[in-house]
């Protein structure tokens, strides 16, 4: 066998590997300096006896209804953004005209460029008081599901109102990855599909959809963590009352995690503030924890996907 030769990279080279390297690298020291930073600022209230606690209850339960609100309300946004934005996907992609769809995939992108304060008075003053007469029919009508129990809220800031917030300001995050994933779809896909005398939609489901699954939950995870950390829309929209419930048109409602902190930040003094960031870390490794959970699933089904 040929002795094998090293090939000798050129400058240009070792410098662009080199500021990759350091970029990875910088982003890892820049996690781990934040968790660092909750978890040195957090220890006050994690060592500190219960009754010192806001609350006077320890700081377990005083997170745990936090953390409750922020994972429904996440959750409940993901439910109704992600099959509306690749459904929109879709319609742009693979039915809407050419010129029909760069409108609409401008429209959508355009959602995301708005302040989430901007989507917090959208739900305080139109969406809050518009959704008063359906939680009257739903408590009416669907009382017997827990999320809907009710009795309804007189103002409408309900969680059933962050949560349809939320939705919208993740819903062109989700579309935008998406849509890019489906117009990678190899066209000798589509086109075999079509030949063996699928319909689109059969099309759609045998080509696209698997080839684009990856992105699908990629994206889904993306948008889950923008809901998670969301504070001004959330703080401007719920009327918060604490406890914890699944009941989402009455007016006892949870708060999450990251508008509790804005809310009562500014007016904290010693151990309330370790408490708070003892929460802001709870929610950092939540979304720590979603994310690797993401990458896991990715990396899984990477080797079954379309583009394999």
């Amino acid at each position: 066998m040929r002795p094998r030769t090293k090939v000798r990279q050129r400058p240009g080279d070792r410098i662009f590997a080199g500021l990759s390297t350091g970029a990875g690298v910088l982003i890892l020291t820049v996690l781990g300096g934040v968790a660092a930073f909750l978890l040195i600022e957090a220890w006050p209230a994690i060592i500190a006896p219960a009754d010192e606690i806001p609350g006077g209850e320890g700081l377990v339960l005083y997170i745990w209804p936090l953390l409750f609100g922020t994972l429904l309300s996440a959750f409940f946004a993901l439910l109704i953004a992600a099959p509306l934005a690749v459904s929109i996907a879709l319609f742009i992609t693979h039915y809407a005209p050419r010129r029909l769809s760069q409108a609409l995939g401008y429209m959508i992108d355009l959602l995301a460029a708005i302040p989430s304060i901007i989507y917090g008075l959208w739900g305080f003053f139109v969406l809050a008081p518009a959704t008063l007469g359906p939680t009257t029919w739903l408590t009416e009508y669907l009382g017997f599901i827990p999320l809907f129990e009710g009795p309804p809220s007189a103002t409408g800031r309900t969680m059933l109102v962050a949560v349809m917030v939320l939705a919208v300001m993740i819903l062109p995050i989700i579309s935008a990855v998406v849509r890019e994933a489906f117009r990678q779809t190899p066209r000798l896909h589509e086109e075999a599909a079509l030949a063996i005398g699928a319909t689109r939609w059969e099309m759609l489901r045998m080509a696209v959809l698997p080839f684009g699954r990856s992105a699908i939950i990629g994206a889904s995870m993306l948008g889950l963590g923008r809901a998670l950390g969301e504070t001004m829309a959330v703080a401007i929209v719920l009327s918060v009352s604490g406890g914890v419930t699944f009941n989402l048109i009455s007016s006892g409602n949870p708060s999450t995690i990251a508008a509790n902190i804005a809310l009562k930040f500014p007016e904290s003094t010693g151990l309330d503030i370790n408490a708070l960031i003892a929460s802001g870390l709870v929610l950092f490794a939540v979304t720590l924890g979603v994310n690797m959970l993401a990458r896991t699933i990715i990396n899984r089904r990477r080797e079954f996907s379309g583009a394999n």
